[in-house]
């Protein structure tokens, strides 16, 4: 079986998420979306808890996806879930360095495991997870940044902040 993880904080869930899941989906028999704990982040806005139920209500409908939470070493995690690629997205060519680091990093602790790497599309390049944060610390609708903006999770945070 064809396991792929595409692991990140999803501080929330954006729609650059969602594409991504929806392009490698097709690649694998299995594709575990994955929250991580990151305490180099600092506080997230939103629960673990949260971001699980808003990913799962992003992907209702993609038969073959997984959501889950963790914490620890993503090879790690990838080796229990019998996951054999890392799935990652570039936005930028910043990112590109960042991501190149992390496989080398990947590779020397599990050379099996291969990491598949998706340009985001030139219009959802510029969407990241703290953007949306900080336009909802501002009041400024995230309509067209998040999959879900009427789910209960985002009308109480953005309700919050205003």
């Amino acid at each position: 079986m064809r396991i792929g993880v595409f692991a990140g904080t999803f501080d929330p869930f954006t729609v650059g998420h969602l594409d991504i899941v929806r392009r490698a989906a097709p690649h694998f028999d299995k594709l575990i979306v994955t929250v991580c704990v990151n305490p180099g982040k600092g506080e997230p806005m939103f629960t673990l808890d949260e971001r699980r139920a808003l990913i799962e209500d992003a992907v209702r409908g993609i038969a073959n996806i997984e959501v889950t939470f963790f914490a620890g070493v993503l090879i790690e995690y990838c080796r229990m879930a019998g996951a054999g690629c890392l799935v990652r997205s570039i936005r930028s060519g910043s990112d590109v360095d960042y991501e190149r680091m992390l496989e080398s990093v990947n590779l020397r602790l599990d050379p099996k495991i291969e990491t598949f790497f998706l340009l985001s599309k030139p219009e959802l390049a510029h969407i990241s997870s703290s953007l949306v944060r900080q336009l909802i610390g501002l009041g400024i609708a995230i309509d067209d940044l998040v999959p879900n903006s009427e789910h209960e999770i985002i009308k109480n945070k953005t309700a919050k902040s205003i």
